[in-house]
């Protein structure tokens, strides 16, 4: 099966394994027993979506537009073939009107009867069909483009927050919308002007009435999208705002219910959600005014229609039955317009969110598909960095440089708000400076497959998070291919093999997504093994002892140690003084400048100089910079 191949265009797999290949011009029978095993279709297209390389988002959207295009197409061919033989019925009650009551025939009866009922199963046999083609559109768009987003959101989600992460929900609102009753009507659209030449046929008078409504109901839907964007639009942010507010009322459950935060936190939702009600209550109530304009448009033309045909009537230029024709006509042209009036609002979020996923994967940094370097050594360049983050323009960072030869380890210190983990967040590419350079082995952290990168190097940050699964996984980095060997290489470095023995089932043991049963000193010993694992060549530890008791201390030391000898560069940033016994230099960040590097002879005397002596072994410790 091709990979970009359209999922009307793909084959079935009947019950004795073997491809069978369909066609649309094959009978409706075929057609809808195929597309009904949505199951089997939705592995296949999941199959297909493997072999797509996943970090080509670029490529991922634009195939799925061309291919939604194309399958929406052919929807509205269906649709213009099954709302068009809804003209059956009032051409049926025409006939009955004029001509069987008057000519007294059963038999025309009995024809004209039998006809119109073949015609409309074929309508609900189309309208079937159309329904479940676009039940497989949308799951399509889903599955082909869930995992792009996730990797794209992932990839620009440098600020810590889960803004981005939002499109998924956009990605599911594309879905609810290609499913929903308002693309129906608008696939039943160009179906009007069929109805439209109809009501002209029966009488000119009545076919200006018609379009007269058409006009009015078209400058509704103007006015409609003008009064509504901008109360949609602010409910849709501040929606999003409030979203993240409870994540992270979840994230910190623990912490508000020890320190009685509930009423701030709920008040701090609230003010977000009020917002957004406000704004969607203004936005909807603009809609369902200019719904119920449209509602009234509609009904009216029903009356004028009526009165006026029957106006003609008198004057022996139409017929009993061609008025009643004419007038549902009339209704099934307007019918398509109002409901999109009606539906705007579904309308008008589905191309928001088609916007907001379309901006985020064209414009990922991971479309750039980068050269496979030679494996780095591990030597690490600074030069210059500066940043300044958006919007409020404060420098975090102001010209920092060093250098580190592979093998060699670093500590960075200062106060708090010095810039310290922003630098670190830079070393391992999770930020982008907005001047200067970052280069493992000569090349700029930008230039390198981030895949490749991430394979070569370790990150423990400073507020630490585990993933659901065993330990071993968590170690291994979550990948599928766990190589054991790797696994017990990490633990050694780390020094947690004895640590994962306490437990029942060793490595085997399930962290939660609170990331019990662990203690936050042993997720921290874990952290530390996860990344040490896979021989990276730059690790690099914020606060790697923030929670470590004096074992956890030493199997830090010996790690900082194992890596120097297998020429690991190890950058450490910290607060605690009793690391920088085990480094090679260290770096002082201060506003963020960096007034002292060096080695550690060299900048331990200038260091605690101008902070306090550095304590004896067994005295309490005091923090680099405070």
């Amino acid at each position: 099966m091709s990979v970009h191949a359209s999922p009307i265009e793909e084959v079935a797999v009947n019950t004795n394994g073997q491809k069978v290949p369909q066609s649309f011009v094959g009978a409706f029978g075929k057609i809808i027993l195929r597309f009904g095993n949505l199951k089997r279709w939705v592995l296949l297209r999941m199959r297909a979506s493997e072999k797509v390389d996943p970090a080509d988002f670029r490529g991922a959207i634009d195939r799925v537009v061309r291919r939604t295009k194309a399958n929406l197409l052919f929807v509205a061919v269906v649709s213009l073939f099954a709302s068009s033989l809804v003209l059956a019925v009032p051409i049926y009650l025409f006939q009955i009107s004029d001509r069987v009551l008057t000519s007294r025939s059963t038999d025309t009866l009995l024809m004209l009867s039998s006809i119109v009922i073949g015609l409309i199963l074929a309508h609900v046999l189309l309208d079937l069909l159309r329904r479940f083609l676009l039940t497989r559109i949308a799951v399509d768009i889903e599955v082909s483009l869930g995992a792009p987003v996730l990797g794209a959101a992932a990839r620009a989600n440098s600020s810590s927050n889960t803004r981005e992460f939002q499109a998924l929900n956009d990605l599911q609102q594309l879905r609810s919308f290609l499913t929903g009753p308002v693309l129906l009507a608008v696939m039943d659209a160009p179906v009007a002007p069929v109805y439209l030449a109809v009501v002209f046929m029966v009488h000119p008078h009545l076919g200006i009435i018609v379009t007269t409504t058409i006009l009015v109901l078209l400058l509704l839907a103007k006015i409609n999208q003008r009064v509504t964007a901008g109360p949609f639009a602010l409910a849709h942010s501040f929606s999003t705002r409030a979203s993240m507010q409870t994540e992270a009322m979840a994230r910190n459950a623990q912490v508000i219910n020890a320190m009685g935060m509930i009423p701030e936190a709920v008040a701090f939702w609230g003010k977000e959600t009020s917002i957004a009600l406000k704004a969607q209550l203004l936005g909807q109530d603009r809609n369902v005014i200019v719904s119920s304009l449209s509602k009234f448009a509609r009904l009216s033309t029903q009356i004028v229609m009526l009165g006026w045909g029957a106006y003609l009537a008198l004057h022996d230029q139409l017929t009993g039955g061609m008025i009643i024709a004419a007038s549902i006509i009339a209704g099934r042209a307007l019918a398509p317009v109002e409901g999109t009036i009606e539906g705007w609002k579904s309308l008008v979020a589905a191309r928001s969110a088609y916007g907001r996923v379309r901006n985020l994967l064209q414009n990922s940094p991971l479309n750039v598909h980068r050269l496979q370097l030679p494996a780095p050594k591990g030597n690490l360049v600074v030069e210059r960095l500066l940043f300044v983050p958006p919007p409020d323009k404060k420098v975090v960072l102001n010209g920092i440089s060093f250098s580190l030869s592979a093998g060699e380890s670093l500590a960075v210190v200062g106060s708090s708000g010095s810039g310290k983990t922003t630098l670190g967040k830079m070393l391992v590419a999770s930020l982008v400076p907005t001047a200067g350079h970052v280069r493992l082995d000569g090349m700029d952290l930008r230039n390198w497959d981030s895949r490749q990168l991430g394979e070569c190097i370790g990150y423990l940050p400073q507020d630490l998070q585990l993933f659901p699964g065993s330990i071993k996984q968590n170690i291994a980095r979550m990948r599928e291919s766990i190589i054991e060997e790797n696994i017990f290489a990490a633990a050694e470095i780390a020094n947690i093999h004895g640590l994962v023995s306490t437990f029942a089932q060793g490595y085997e043991t399930q962290v939660a997504m609170d990331g019990t049963p662990l203690s936050a000193g042993q997720r921290q010993r874990i952290g530390l093994a996860r990344a040490f694992y896979g021989q990276p060549k730059l690790v690099v530890l914020d606060e790697p002892n923030s929670n470590l008791d004096g074992k956890g201390e030493a199997a830090l030391a010996h790690a900082i140690q194992t890596a120097k000898q297998r020429k690991i560069t190890v950058v450490a940033i910290t607060q605690r003084p009793a690391l920088l016994k085990s480094v090679d230099r260290i770096l002082l960040v201060e506003n963020g400048c960096a007034p002292l590097f060096g080695t550690r002879e060299e900048v331990l005397p200038k260091l605690f100089g101008r902070t306090q002596t550095l304590p004896a072994r067994g005295h309490s410790e005091t923090s680099v910079g405070e």
